[in-house]
């Protein structure tokens, strides 16, 4: 399965982890470090992760119970997004599955086995197997109905969401139908103006469109070449989007903004702009963007 709000990084058999259930943690590897605020009463549902622990943790608990590992770190901004939505859904899971918190600074080993090139990372476990990952942060609902799948590889009985027409549009959106996912998000909006959701997956639907079939190593270096070629960099932000670097493809545009005129900044302005839907108006990045850009216009 793969999840088109957030750039999936599961390759079966790209993750090998042989070397972590026969070898200890290396001499003096650090403890854990607490992670940014872990849900409260969450207990065993919400726990940090190292290499030490690794093995009981999380491959041996996922014989029995799906294990979501959250690659975090103190420093990134998405993953103070992110975390907490997944620490108050593992809390109402009820035990249904486990986060595993790991912080990419103090396990390195850990990100380097599971391939992190970017945080947050989000990698499911079932059956001591990484079954599914994903790479950014998530809307909520979104990440909702991602778990649901994981749950049902687990062979977790799950309850399906409240709302089915935002479940068909998401449905339509992870399956690849972009035409029928848009056409079902404007209906919600038809219906329901301003639904943040609805507004979020709609937004996503135009990202995905800009994105299918580039290779995003070569539009970051056009873009680097280019800094004020308005297409090049507005690309360069929608890879980072994706890619879960979101404060630099809002640090791009901004940018782009202070440097342009006329009907280029405009067109830089408007891209930033829907960019800032995908995370949500209370997305701390967004709100440092927004005051950032704010200064560059004026």
């Amino acid at each position: 399965m793969t999840n088109p709000r957030s750039q999936s990084i599961f390759t079966r058999g790209a993750v090998d982890l042989g070397a972590l259930r026969s070898s200890p943690a290396p001499a003096g590897s650090a403890p854990p470090r607490p992670s940014p605020g872990p849900a409260t009463g969450a207990g065993a549902l919400v726990i940090d992760v190292s290499e030490a622990t690794f093995q009981t943790e999380v491959l041996e608990r996922s014989l029995s119970t799906p294990v979501v590992i959250d690659f975090w770190a103190e420093w990134c901004q998405p993953c103070k997004q992110l975390s907490p939505i997944l620490e108050k859904l593992a809390v109402e899971g009820g035990g249904a599955w486990v986060l595993a918190k790991v912080d990419v600074d103090a396990n390195p080993r850990l990100a380097q086995m599971f391939r992190v090139q970017g945080i947050p990372m989000v990698y499911a476990v079932v059956g001591g197997q990484p079954v599914d990952g994903f790479s950014g942060a998530m809307p909520e609902s979104q990440l909702r109905q991602w778990l649901s799948g994981i749950l049902r590889a687990g062979g977790v009985s799950v309850t399906e969401p409240e709302d089915p027409t935002l479940l068909a549009a998401d449905d339509a959106m992870m399956s690849g139908d972009l035409e029928a996912a848009e056409q079902a998000y404007r209906k919600i909006l038809n219906e329901r103006p301003g639904d943040s959701a609805a507004e979020a997956g709609l937004a996503q639907v135009e990202l995905m469109r800009r994105i299918t079939g580039v290779d995003p190593s070569a539009v970051l270096a056009t873009a680097a070449s280019a800094p004020d070629d308005i297409a090049a960099q507005t690309l360069a932000a929608d890879v980072e989007m994706v890619t879960g670097h979101a404060g630099r493809a809002y640090d791009r545009l901004i940018e782009l903004v202070r440097r342009t005129a006329g009907d280029e900044r405009e067109k830089a302005r408007r891209h930033l702009l829907s960019l800032f839907v995908l995370a949500g108006p209370e997305d701390p990045d967004v709100a440092r963007a927004r005051r950032k850009l704010a200064n560059a216009l004026f």
